[in-house]
């Protein structure tokens, strides 16, 4: 026999679209058994009416036969051969008619029983687990709905306590009826084939038994055939009730095991932690929907991740579609005013946002910390859930203090606990110039940091029109932070490179000589990015010329910040993440101000060449710069001669 179509009981308490749509098919399937069974039943029912009207009409016949002798016919006369012919017939009809008896029950229990208890009992049964099934479903589908629109300020203990009990109840009483619903309907797959086979095999054997008078040849050819076809049957048979029993076995586990996922509350994190290594997660979330200027509503629907992107899916949907693109994307947890477990989405241009609400902190957090996964391209590696590992790690170490820095603290300065904001970055190793430095060499505890750029022309001088950069020149300053250039720089410079990167953050240190101090500033605003959940990077256009380094709006083209090479220190890339560099700037040295600041930013995968540009740009400055004093001082030979 072929292999048995079945329904994934383990699937039922997660009740996606897949299983949904699986599900639709197996009822589809039902109904067209349904249909042709009771076809097939009409068919049999009219085989077995005839076989009762023949035996009947036989038996009629017969006794026809035997009154003919009391038959007074006008013309005739008493025929003693017909009547003993007559009689003859009677006698053998008689017992034909007893033979069509004897097949009319033998139709009625082998053939007529098997279909119609199939038809009753089996397809009638199956249709009152369906509207049982899609009773508890709509009563789940109230009770999430009332649970999820409880709002976070106006509840009580009970109402959450009476919602959470609906939930509890609605959902095992979903989860029971459809895994039993799932075990009929695999069951059906047997029984359909038993169904179409009983009834024809009775029919069959009752009909040889009834020409067991005509050919032997014929009767050991439909004997043997039907031998084959009774073998089959029972081993149908004992692989249904094996079937059957192992199903409810399933049903038995997967109702203790999963009492526990039945209310929506938060489960023990001891039990069940945040896995946040995963690359890929679906699930029911509920979406915000504008629906005017102020308005919104929440549409629950299934959600689920396609490699880089966001899809959705409803219960009525074949396909999944596009919600937004992940890669390069943000993620944060929000505070709805109506609704718990929020977290939005904004795509990597900022242009669109999509706030969603899960059922639990927990689930909200893995759904974070999956997207940002994503955001990073982590499902692109061979081994995405090993690195996800990996870079999550690094978040976990990226809030404890390193053993081997905190020593090396304590060691310099003993009795004092090293400051939670000395991290070290995971798979570098500290140089040997850290031996004898202690972190607070490097940058200052409780050193603030700025994750958002700002034009220092209207920090230092907001009040004022115009100011004087730290080059010299005059800039305008507006109400956004923004500044641009009174006069452009010289379009004839030799190196132009223009990269797209986006700002981390920046601190003041307080060593511009240190290797060490790009490395550490790193550290710290990643650490505090994490601690205080803050995704959100502003995009720029990094210009790089001879003269200077630019940070440009890339919708408006206007300069954020110009930053004279001649103030940049030092520049380098993180050892482990080329998408991490920096630079060190000394802005203020010209007036007497020496403090120095590090500006921390991520790039796609050009770290390097953005330090090897900064170079070069200060290397062509040098030497373009000695060709000028060497030029001077020829024409100062030239003018003493």
């Amino acid at each position: 026999m072929p292999g048995i179509e079945k329904l994934p009981i383990e699937e039922t308490l997660e009740d996606s679209p897949q299983t949904r749509s699986l599900l639709r098919v197996f009822e589809e399937d039902t109904a067209a058994v349904s249909s042709y069974c009771t076809q097939l039943y009409q068919a049999m029912q009219r085989i077995y009416d005839a076989q009762n009207e023949l035996s009947a009409a036989t038996h009629l016949t017969s006794r026809l036969l035997k009154e003919y002798d009391k038959q007074r016919f006008p013309l005739g006369g008493d025929d003693e051969v017909m009547s003993s012919t007559l009689q003859q017939f009677a006698k053998v009809i008689d017992e034909l008619s007893s033979c069509h008896a004897v097949l009319s029950t033998q139709l009625a229990d082998a053939m007529m029983f098997p279909i119609t208890q199939f038809k009753e009992r089996d397809l009638k049964e199956i249709l009152t687990l369906k509207e049982v099934f899609q009773i508890s479903s709509h009563d789940h589908d109230v009770a999430i709905n009332r649970y999820s629109r409880l709002s976070k300020k106006r509840d009580n203990d009970k109402v959450r306590a009476e919602a959470v009990e609906d939930v509890y109840t609605s959902r095992k009483k979903q989860h029971q009826t459809m895994m039993h619903y799932f075990c009929s309907l695999n069951t059906l797959q047997y029984k359909k084939k038993m169904a179409l086979l009983e009834p024809l095999l009775g029919y069959m054997q009752a009909q040889i038994s009834f020409f067991k008078l005509g050919s032997e040849n014929l009767t050991q050819q439909w004997e043997d055939f039907l031998a084959t076809i009774g073998t089959s049957f029972q081993n149908v048979r004992q692989e249904m009730e094996e079937e059957v029993r192992q199903m409810q076995e399933t049903i038995q586990d997967m109702e203790r095991s999963c009492d526990l996922l039945y209310a929506p509350y938060e489960p023990d994190p001891n039990h069940s932690p945040v896995c946040r290594n995963l690359t890929q997660k679906q699930g029911y979330l509920y979406i915000r929907n504008k629906t005017g200027l102020v308005s919104s509503t929440w549409e629950r629907q299934y959600f689920f991740t396609q490699g880089g992107n966001l899809m959705q899916q409803g219960r009525g949907e074949v396909a999944g579609s596009l919600v937004t693109d992940l890669d390069n994307s943000s993620v944060m947890a929000v505070d709805c005013d109506d609704r718990r477990f929020c977290f939005q989405v904004t795509s990597f241009d900022g242009k669109k946002m999509v706030t969603l609400q899960s059922e639990s902190r927990k689930d909200c957090e893995e759904w974070i910390a999956t997207i940002n996964n994503i955001s990073r391209r982590i499902y692109l590696s061979e081994n995405a859930e090993e690195l996800a590992a990996r870079v999550n790690q690094s978040a976990l170490e990226a809030v404890t203090p390193s053993p081997s820095f905190q020593q090396r603290h304590e060691s310099l300065r003993p009795g004092r606990v090293a400051r939670a904001g000395s991290i070290s970055s995971v798979g570098s190793e500290p140089s040997p110039a850290l031996s004898v430095l202690s972190l607070d060499a490097l940058v200052a505890p409780g050193t603030p940091i700025q994750f958002d750029i700002i034009s220092p022309v209207s920090e230092e001088n907001s009040g004022q029109n115009k100011t004087i950069a730290p080059s010299g020149r005059c800039v305008r300053s507006n109400p956004f932070g923004e500044s641009r250039d009174d006069a452009e720089d010289n379009e004839d410079s030799i190196l132009h490179q223009l990269f797209i990167v986006r700002f981390l953050g920046c601190m003041e240190v307080k060593t511009i000589e240190s290797a060490d101090v790009i490395s550490e500033t790193m550290r710290q605003i990643l650490a505090a990015r994490a601690i205080h959940n803050i995704f959100r990077m502003t995009e720029s256009h990094l210009l790089v010329t001879c003269d200077c380094l630019k940070l440009i709006d890339p919708q408006t083209q206007v300069t954020r910040l110009r930053f004279p090479l001649s103030t940049v220190h030092q520049s380098s890339s993180h050892q482990d993440n080329k998408r991490l560099f920096g630079f060190v700037l000394q802005s203020g040295a010209a007036q007497g101000d020496n403090r120095a600041v590090c500006y921390i930013f991520e790039s796609n995968n050009e770290g390097e060449k953005i330090c090897d540009s900064i170079g070069l740009a200060k290397q062509i400055a040098f030497h373009s710069e000695m060709v000028r004093a060497l030029g001077l001082h020829i024409l100062k030979i030239k003018a003493d001669l």
